[in-house]
């Protein structure tokens, strides 16, 4: 039996177990424990248990692990996809039920947040770069109709919250070292001393890349200061730096140069060194005052400033058209906004009743300049300006959600947001063959959403939801018009969705949770690309698209040391509706695609599986393995990377002595250095599909934990 199929039958051990535990597990109250409470579904703390939604809360590890990228935390929450690209010129790759898996670079079609500050610009284009997972407490994953609350987002919510400062404070201090130069080395300080908590933290990280032409440093710093104003009112001041100079892109491969050695760069890449530099600052203060016993306010303000600086492969004779952006990218970014929440939570009618009304406003300042990438002969420099304009783009958006304990047995949900998000562009770079490109563009939308908890036992929730949600064009797909024509592509609406789930949360017994939803989103005006050419992405409108499927998890104790985690999921895409696409490059869409075709860069079943041994010291032990069905790169469905399983597996010690604790670990990756495509760039014109996922891997660390 292949590998493959061995992985697939496993994970449908999730159902067989739910089926099983239930039929065998007294109905009776589970013995109190540390349940995970979730704000990302209502805006008040609850259990996920008792939520109408698919939400799921993902623990950052104590130590023992590399705490770079947001995959890391991920890969075992059912419904999202985040692949790292061995590749830190682009960012991490997420998407959420099929959302989001169009974007080639940063992260679309999903909200991000950290600490309460979105992470997602006010047009739809996010990043997780900065995502201090050192410092972390939690990942909040939302999945759903009720993703549709955070507006301008149709597929998800991604939140990371940091620690809170702890009594008795800690100092820790972690370095681990690998394969292929790999290096992180973090210091974190977190404590309470009077009024004040706080939580600070610096990371460095370094490699040389698995690829060719990969290396890669970043540092990054976090601060999170609390102030006790009195008993009823506290000021949190949220401060984040990253810096990422001179990231190599070894850009994509062909199925051919994959096949050959996947370790390879494209030959643009080196001939042109392609390579990013990123730099970002930000700086948020909320203030949470609790009016009363019932009411709640909470006010949040941010304001950040990031650089980007990219080299691409565009040869020189893709950019003679006087339309032409040139091949370097230089964005300068401005953004800030805020957030007001008022909640009120006391009875109606006699029973639990909650309420939350607020207003939040977003706002981004961008100058976008390009330039030709040589100078002369030489290439892979900065040369003549060829773009020079002034992006802005603001939302502005009130919503109300409620939740209502009807009867003991049942809660029901809704919730409204209106949406209103404006773009605005002013064209500095004028010539004879180059006109006036300025203009303006509003979108606005109303997203209801609701949703019912039935209570069939005390172990067994039952739900359904239902709503609508929007999803703007980002500047990036406004950037050119597919009709050839200078200008941004205001004429592509922004894509509307209905969903709906349904699903099942259990809880048997203590130390065992596990989740079931089904469910189906339909897209109108679904955002895909038109064509790919010259360095020049344009987008159109899709009428009809479809994505549903389900999704299966399961975390049970085996015994006093042991843990099993389970997640699978099941996705169907597709696009409804026939179209135009781009055969290779095209300068305009010139071959069918018929309904039914499936949305590139959408597996149709992925899974997870790991087995933990430990405890808070001793011997600590990890085994896991994840599965990927076969991925479609294009929307003509002419490229699909093939599916994988891969294995890691890692072990540890902790010993506890006077005021120090320390933790040794070691890890292997893809124990039997299997060839795999980790991540799709989907629709690339010039047939650079795969990312090529790391071979084994090996991975030494220690860290350490003083109190006094």
């Amino acid at each position: 039996m292949s590998t493959q199929r061995m992985f697939r039958r496993g994970l449908l051990l999730p159902t067989w177990a739910l089926a099983t535990t239930v039929a065998a597990t007294p109905q009776t109250t589970p013995q109190a424990e540390l349940a995970p409470i979730t704000v990302t579904a209502t805006r008040t703390a609850q259990s996920p248990f008792d939520v109408a939604a698919s939400v799921d809360v993902v623990a950052a590890p104590a130590s023992g692990s590399l705490d770079v990228n947001a995959s890391e935390l991920l890969q075992g929450v059912p419904g999202i996809l985040a692949r790292d690209r061995q590749n830190y010129a682009q960012d991490t790759q997420i998407s959420i039920r099929g959302f989001g898996a169009r974007a080639t670079f940063g992260i679309r079609g999903v909200r991000l947040y950290s600490d309460g500050i979105p992470a997602t610009m006010p047009d739809g284009q996010g990043q997780v770069s900065h995502f201090n997972l050192d410092a972390a407490d939690r990942i909040e994953v939302l999945r759903g109709p009720f993703s549709a609350l955070y507006g301008n987002a149709s597929g998800g919510v991604v939140q990371l919250f940091s620690a809170e400062g702890t009594d008795p404070p800690q100092v820790r201090l972690g370095l681990a070292g690998g394969s292929d130069g790999l290096l992180r080395a973090t210091l974190n300080a977190r404590g309470v001393q009077g009024a004040l908590d706080y939580n600070l933290d610096f990371s460095h990280f370094r490699t040389d890349g698995y690829r060719d032409h990969s290396r890669a440093q970043r540092e990054s710093g976090n601060a999170v200061l609390g102030w006790k104003l009195d008993e009823h009112r506290k000021l949190t001041v949220v401060l984040n730096t990253m810096n990422l100079p001179g990231a190599q892109d070894p850009l994509g491969l062909t199925p051919r140069q994959f096949h050959d050695n996947p370790r390879q760069a494209d030959d643009a890449a080196t001939t042109f060194n392609t390579r990013k530099s990123v730099s970002q600052q930000q700086a948020g203060l909320i203030y949470d005052d609790q009016l009363s016993d019932a009411s709640h306010l909470r006010l949040m303000g941010y304001y950040g400033q990031r650089s980007v600086l990219q080299y691409l492969s565009i040869p020189a004779v893709a950019q003679i058209s006087p339309l032409s952006a040139g091949g370097v990218v230089d964005l300068g970014n401005e953004y800030g906004g805020g957030d007001a929440r008022w909640t009120w939570a006391s009875a109606l009618a006699g029973r639990p009743f909650e309420l939350t009304v607020g207003a939040s406003y977003d706002n981004q300042h961008q100058h976008r300049r390009g330039y030709e990438n040589f100078v002369d002969d030489t290439v892979g420099v900065r040369g003549a300006l060829r773009r020079d304009e002034q992006d802005r783009v603001h939302d502005f958006d009130q919503y109300a959600q409620a939740s209502w304990r009807v009867a003991d047995a049942w809660t029901v949900m809704a919730g409204l947001r209106h949406s209103e998000v404006k773009f605005a562009t002013d064209d500095r770079y004028l010539t004879a063959s180059n006109p006036d490109d300025s203009g303006r563009v509003d979108y606005a939308a109303t997203t209801p959403v609701a949703g019912v908890l039935y209570r069939v036992s005390p172990t067994a929730h039952l739900y359904a939801s239902y709503g609508k949600g929007f999803e703007t064009p980002t500047f990036s797909e406004l950037g050119y018009r597919n009709d050839g024509d200078s200008g941004l592509n205001f004429g592509l609406q922004p894509s509307r969705t209905r969903s709906a789930e349904v699903g099942l949360k259990l809880r048997p017994r203590p130390g065992t949770q596990a989740d079931i939803a089904l469910f189906r989103a339909d897209s109108r005006d679904e955002v895909a690309v038109a064509t790919s050419l010259g360095g020049r992405t344009t987008y159109q409108n899709i009428p009809r698209a479809r994505r549903q499927g389900a999704e299966a998890s399961l975390t049970t104790t085996l015994a006093p040391r042991w843990k099993l985690q389970l997640a699978y999921t099941y996705l169907d895409a597709r696009f409804r509706s026939p179209f135009l696409a781009c055969a290779g490059r095209c300068s305009a869409p010139n071959t069918p695609v018929d309904a039914g075709a499936r949305i590139a860069g959408v597996p149709r079943s992925n899974g997870y599986a790991a087995l933990h041994f430990g405890g808070e010291t001793g011997w600590q032990a990890d085994l896991d393995g994840r599965y990927m069905a076969t991925v479609p790169t294009d929307d003509l469905g002419t490229v699909e990377a093939p599916p994988y399983a891969v294995f890691g597996a890692g072990m540890g010690y902790v010993v506890e002595g006077g005021h120090w604790r320390t933790h040794a670990f070691a890890r292997i990756d893809n124990l039997a250095d299997r060839r795999y495509v980790g991540s799709v760039i989907v629709n690339d014109g010039n047939g650079r599909y795969f990312e090529p996922g790391s071979g084994r891997t090996f991975l030494l660390g220690v860290d350490l934990r003083w109190q006094p």
